[in-house]
């Protein structure tokens, strides 16, 4: 019976050599492969981190936050507080406390002075001032206004209303004065004589000192209040011309009235 088999011969047998060479391409392939993948994974990875170092670099920086301070500290800032407060206690106690009467010279108007009457009667400013003077001295000694009239009509007939020094009498000179007068001894307002017993030359010098004194004269007539105006102040002056003063009583009027809102 006829052998069937192939002769081993003729059965295909692969080739040591072309296994080789298939398995070498085939190893290349693989190799290739791998070494792609690693050079990808690299370069993302170099990607990545440029990327996160420009993030870092252009993102805003946040200041840390301070570090919560220390016990010790808070327990130094309690004890400061008190401190400064009994400080400011103790400065505030220390200044003087203001009373409500006190006044703010910052916000407190200038308290005008009173202004002096204007000369009335064709009195220079000298006159009235010195009439002032007189009817002054008068308020405070409580006299009536009749008085004052008659006080200031006798001060126009013996000096012009001048306070008027004696050029007898050198020592009058050395007080103030607003003229010089040749009457014996004769000086001030009134023309009161120091050898008469009407006061000592610097004292009759001063025309509220004068005043008084005439006033005290006249208030010591009997019945002055309802003689005319010159009987009266004759009485007092024993005067060589009597009846000269009546002439000033209508300018006297004038003075006295004018002058009294003003003194009071």
């Amino acid at each position: 019976m006829p052998d069937d088999r192939i002769p081993d011969d003729r059965i295909p047998h692969d080739d040591p050599a072309g296994r080789s060479d298939d398995l070498d391409s085939s190893g290349q392939q693989v190799a290739s492969r791998a070494a792609f993948r690693a050079r990808a994974l690299l370069a993302a990875g170099v990607a990545c981190c440029l990327g996160l170092t420009v993030l870092a670099q252009t993102r805003p920086r946040v200041a840390d936050p301070a570090p919560p301070a220390p016990a010790a500290a808070a327990d130094a800032s309690g004890r400061v507080e008190p401190e400064v407060a009994s400080r400011a206690r103790a400065r505030a106690s220390a200044s003087p406390a203001r009373s409500a009467t006190d006044e703010d010279p910052d916000t407190v108007t200038a308290r005008p002075e009173p202004t002096r009457p204007a000369p009335v009667a064709g009195l220079t400013r000298a006159q009235m001032d010195n009439a002032e003077a007189i009817v002054r001295a008068g308020r405070e000694m409580g006299v009536p206004r009749r008085a004052l009239v008659i006080a200031v009509a006798t001060a126009m007939q013996e000096s012009t209303l001048y306070n008027v020094a004696s050029g007898v009498l050198p020592e009058s000179q050395r007080h103030p004065h607003q003229g010089v007068g040749w009457d014996h001894d004769s000086v001030g307002l009134f023309q009161q004589r120091s050898s008469s017993g009407w006061g000592p030359v610097g004292r009759l010098m001063d025309p509220e000192f004068a005043t008084r004194q005439f006033l005290t004269a006249l208030l010591r007539v009997p019945g002055w209040q309802r003689m005319r105006l010159t009987d009266a102040a004759q009485a007092v002056q024993v005067s060589a011309y009597p009846g000269h003063y009546a002439r000033h009583e209508g300018l006297a009027t004038e003075v006295v009235d004018a002058l009294l809102p003003s003194v009071g």
